[in-house]
């Protein structure tokens, strides 16, 4: 009934889909292969697409219940049964839901992470979830290979841009157990997971069809308890809102709500605070601008949120043991300069004992242009795929910080590469001064504020 219905809405489209329904891709143009990366969806990453493939825009453009021909790359299966499979599938730009595939036993066996298919079915929708019904599928003969890598959008719990990356490889950092529930009670079906953060619950599964009792993620899941922090690697499923299938968890070294020392304020307290108070806090350092006349500068963070100490007053041997990880306890004077946030007139000590903590990367990219970017201020991020407009060196040429303008969506964003942070002398320097207008590229810094986002760079590679 659906094909009858599609045939009749989609007439005039019959000829370029028909590629799509026919042999295993004989006679079409494969795209040459690209690099894996996290582009926000439905942003072509430039891969082209064979003629009536559809590119992940106009998969997600199509209206619901009409005929669809996608090519990706599996990422996983659930149980094959009645030759039929389910797959979660991605490309560079998406991913894909294909419910209840007609498959072989024998095929069932190749559908290996990695491997690149044509699949023809129907657009559908259950409870929210996207998927693609009544399908069948071909292998792509010499294609390429992609495997995922799991994009944080812990950032992106309970904003509304978190479907945007429905069924895509997902992780979700320092989440709270709250509940561990069996279907039917009893372990051996699918595990209900409710996990917090941030005061909102939300809710995951173990799909038994994909990570089922024999699996160690299964089991690991079981073994839970509520108040457990756990970091959880997914497939961003839907019912009814977000659902992700968990795939992985872990102990989360990104432990929320950090108990604090009597007189040692909470990062949400110091938030809070006026400015020109006086501030005591507990952090660890991250990195340190250069040592001179007994003051130093140091990008600090816990598991809460992130601090900028400015010329705090420290001996040249006290600097030397300023290594990253290391706790310290700074009191001082909270400040604002051209819109950065920062401790002043500071002194510390450190805290013996203490454990240690070095923060990995935000990705914040889809926070650009919005007010919520700011709420990350001096905390270690990334933004992906941002194009280069200009290199400019402060004083006209190399030796002082570099002015680095970089563009997403049309829009201009001012970075720096701060010379008492990465001097001429490290790499990073160095591969900035290199850079092209045009070129492409994902970076990694410190979400530094001078009169709007000014990030300081500590790292530039090719955009994947």
């Amino acid at each position: 009934m659906k094909k009858l219905l599609a045939f009749l809405l989609m007439s005039a489209l019959l000829l370029s889909f028909a590629a799509c329904t026919t042999g295993n891709g004989a006679g079409t143009t494969e795209a040459p292969g690209t690099t894996a990366g996290d582009p926000t969806p439905g942003e072509t990453t430039g891969e082209s697409k064979p003629v009536g493939v559809m590119t992940y825009a106009q998969y997600i453009g199509a209206e619901l219940d009409t005929e669809v021909c996608i090519e990706a790359y599996v990422q996983a299966t659930q149980s094959w049964w009645d030759n039929k499979i389910t797959v979660y599938l991605q490309d560079r730009d998406g991913a894909y839901f294909a419910y209840e595939m007609a498959c072989s036993e024998e095929d069932a066996k190749k559908l290996t992470p990695g491997t690149k298919i044509r699949v023809s079915g129907f657009k559908s929708e259950w409870s929210g979830e996207i998927e693609i019904t009544d399908c069948s599928f071909t292998f792509v003969e010499g294609g390429d290979t992609f495997v995922a890598e799991a994009i944080d959008l812990t950032a992106l719990l309970s904003t509304d841009d978190l479907i945007k990356y429905q069924n895509q490889f997902a992780s979700f950092k320092g989440m709270t157990v709250v509940s561990i529930e069996y279907k039917n009670d009893a372990p051996g079906d699918d595990i209900y997971v409710t996990l917090s953060k941030n005061g909102s619950n939300f809710s995951f599964c173990v799909e038994r069809y994909l990570t089922g009792p024999e699996t160690e993620v299964y089991q690991a899941v079981g073994a839970l308890k509520a108040g457990d922090v756990i970091d959880v690697e997914c497939f961003l499923y839907w019912y009814e809102s977000v659902n992700p299938h968990i795939t992985a968890v872990k102990a989360s070294e990104n432990v929320p709500g950090e108990v604090k020392p009597e007189g040692v304020m909470t990062y949400a307290e110091y938030i809070a605070a006026e400015l020109e108070t006086e501030v005591v806090i507990e952090a660890y350092v991250q990195a340190t601008q250069s040592w001179w006349s007994n003051k130093i500068t140091v990008y600090l963070q816990d598991r809460d949120g992130a601090y900028f100490a400015y010329e705090m007053a420290c001996s040249e041997d006290d600097a030397k043991k300023l290594t990253p990880g290391t706790k310290i306890r700074v009191t001082g004077y909270k400040s604002e300069w051209a819109g950065e946030v920062e401790i002043i007139d500071c002194s510390f000590t450190f805290v013996e004992g203490g454990d240690t903590f070095v923060a990995e990367a935000l990705d914040v990219t889809d926070f650009l242009g919005s007010d919520d970017l700011i709420k990350h201020q001096n905390e270690f991020v990334r933004f992906s795929s941002m194009t280069v407009v200009s290199i400019e060196y402060k004083n006209g040429e190399p030796g002082d910080d570099i002015y680095v303008t970089l563009s997403k969506n049309d829009t201009n964003y001012s970075f720096c590469v701060e010379r008492y942070l990465t001097g001429p002398d490290t790499d990073v320097y160095k591969a900035v001064g290199e850079l092209k207008a045009g070129d492409i590229i994902d970076v990694e810094g410190f979400l530094y504020w001078y009169e709007g986002v000014n990030p300081h760079i500590t790292a530039v590679k090719a955009a994947q």
